[in-house]
């Protein structure tokens, strides 16, 4: 437990650097070295890379390092598609489903996204908001739809992160989630839904820009002739 526990630790710390743009796609990552830098031995760090992997956000190669990945706009686009299906199913189903203790993760959640949305750093802002949405996907009961959520959201976890980056302002951030809070509060499915759907309509707009704008420096060259 405790050697997973460090797994899970270094796979967190890798992420963070992956969507700080320190670990850019395409770059590889050395197992020894990486280990070595960060004070760790070599099999957490393997399993932590193990991790990486399963989210999609690094590709394994036989006989060499891994290397951060650096999906096309296409790859990106057809997964948008997936996670927004299955995040509106989640939000019809916790409409029925949520528990008060769910609804109070929620809220909870909700509120210390709004409350500190302008003292936090990016990336500590974009995991409350992702904790947001993991809270709601929890709510809807449904262990096999939480892991396949879980999978598509840990592929677009870097896309989703450069996303939140683009969005104008705390206020339109804020309005949305209140909205959807508010759906499952009154079990209101269609209303949940629909605030839901406003919140990711930005998703692939904004993913689609930044590939448009910086593709070049940011996501890789690969996928600069995308869709």
């Amino acid at each position: 437990m405790a050697e997973q526990t460090r797994a899970e630790d270094i796979a967190n710390r890798l992420r963070r650097s992956i969507l700080h743009g320190t670990l850019p796609p395409g770059a590889p990552i050395k197992e020894r070295d990486t280990a070595a830098e960060m004070g760790v031995s070599r099999t957490p760090m393997r399993e932590a890379i193990r991790i990486l992997a399963n989210e999609g956000l690094v590709l394994l190669r036989p006989a060499r390092s891994p290397v951060v990945a650096s999906p096309t706009l296409a790859e990106v686009r057809d997964a948008i598609e997936v996670l927004s299906a299955l995040e509106l199913l989640s939000v019809r189903l916790a409409c029925d489903r949520a528990t008060e203790a769910d609804l109070d993760e929620i809220r909870r959640l909700e509120r210390e996204l709004s409350d500190n949305f302008t003292t936090l750093d990016d990336i500590d802002r974009f995991e409350v908001d992702m904790a947001f949405h993991l809270a709601i996907v929890r709510a809807a009961h449904n262990p096999a739809l939480a892991g396949t959520h879980r999978s598509y959201l840990g592929r677009l976890w870097r896309a989703r992160f450069l996303s939140a980056r683009r969005k104008s302002s705390r206020d339109s951030v804020v309005s949305q989630h209140r909205a959807i809070v508010a759906g499952l509060e009154t079990r209101d499915s269609a209303a949940a839904q629909a605030s839901l759907q406003a919140h990711l309509d930005r998703l692939l707009a904004n993913v689609r820009a930044f590939f448009e704008t910086e593709t070049e420096t940011e996501i890789g060259p690969e996928a600069s002739g995308a869709d």
